[in-house]
């Protein structure tokens, strides 16, 4: 499925990102991880975070990006790739991260 979400820059977004095993708790479990990942995305490619609840397997986050940006996938991209790579390589590693 694809989802369409309206772009508009400067707007403020709702998102809700999932875990691909729904049994995993690492979100919780290295949420100093994520912090730092996100704290670095917003230094290159500033936002403003108006609300996030982490949950062991998904996230929700309302953000509001800058006026004249619409750019949240790269943003999430950086996020997740960030947070990913920092994970030990003893952690189980899912097809999708492969």
């Amino acid at each position: 499925m694809r989802y369409r979400r309206l772009r508009v820059a400067g707007g403020c977004y709702f998102f809700t990102v999932n875990l691909a095993e729904k049994k995993s708790r690492l979100l919780v479990t290295h949420v100093d991880l994520l912090r730092a990942s996100v704290r670095h995305v917003k230094q290159q490619h500033p936002f403003v975070i108006d609300a996030m609840v982490i949950m062991p397997n998904h996230l929700h986050a309302i953000w509001t990006l800058p006026e004249g940006d619409d750019d949240f996938s790269t943003r999430w991209s950086l996020i997740k790739s960030g947070f990913s790579r920092q994970i030990k390589a003893t952690e189980r590693i899912s097809v999708s991260r492969q």
